[in-house]
C-alpha cells in the first residue's frame, strides 16, 4: 500500500472544503474509510445532509454546540466552544491512534491556528499519530510557513474572479 501523506488545502479562495471532501469521496469509492471532523462552522448548517447519507464509508463529525460560526459568538460562548473544539481534536487523536480511518479530513483546522485555539506544535502532536498508510487533509484560510512545514503537499486556493 502507498505511504500516507499530509495535504493542506488553504488560502483565501472558495473551494477548500469541497476539494477535501471530493478527495474523501474518491478514497471511499476505492474502499477507504474516511472521517471528516469540521471546526468553526457551528452545528446548525445543513450542507452535511448529503455527507451523512454516505455513512458508514464517510463519517462526519462536529463537536461545536452553537448554531453560529465561531467568529460570530460572544467571548463567553467562544470560550465554551473552545472546550468542544478541543474534544474534537482529542477525537481526531483517538481516530488516528486506533487506525479507525484511512483518510482523516480536519476541515478548517487551520482556522484554529488563526484564532489562537491551537498552536502549530499542538497540530504537529495530532499529526504525529498518523499511521503509515493514513492520509490527512487539513483545510483553512491561513497558509503560513510553519503550518506548511507539517505537510507533504500544499495547495493554495485563491479566487481570481
Amino acid at each position: 500500500m502507498a505511504e500516507g501523506k499530509i495535504y493542506i488545502y488553504g488560502g483565501s479562495g472558495h473551494g477548500k472544503s469541497p476539494a477535501a471532501i471530493g478527495c474523501g469521496l474518491i478514497a471511499a469509492a476505492k474502499g477507504a474509510r474516511v472521517v471528516i471532523i469540521q471546526f468553526l462552522r457551528g452545528k446548525g448548517l445543513t450542507e452535511d445532509d448529503y455527507a451523512r447519507r454516505l455513512e458508514p464509508e464517510i463519517k462526519l463529525f462536529r463537536f461545536e454546540k452553537s448554531n453560529e460560526n465561531f467568529s460570530e459568538l460572544p467571548k463567553e460562548k467562544q470560550e465554551e466552544e473552545v472546550k468542544n473544539i478541543k474534544n474534537g481534536l482529542n477525537f481526531a487523536k483517538k481516530v488516528l491512534n486506533t487506525g479507525e480511518c484511512d483518510m482523516l479530513i480536519l476541515d478548517e483546522v487551520l482556522g484554529l491556528l488563526d484564532n489562537g485555539i491551537l498552536t502549530v506544535e499542538d497540530l504537529r502532536g495530532v499529526l504525529s499519530l498518523k499511521g503509515e498508510e493514513t492520509d490527512i487533509i487539513l483545510t483553512g484560510i491561513p497558509v503560513d510557513e510553519r503550518a506548511c512545514s507539517l505537510a507533504d503537499y500544499v495547495t493554495e486556493i485563491r479566487t481570481i474572479k
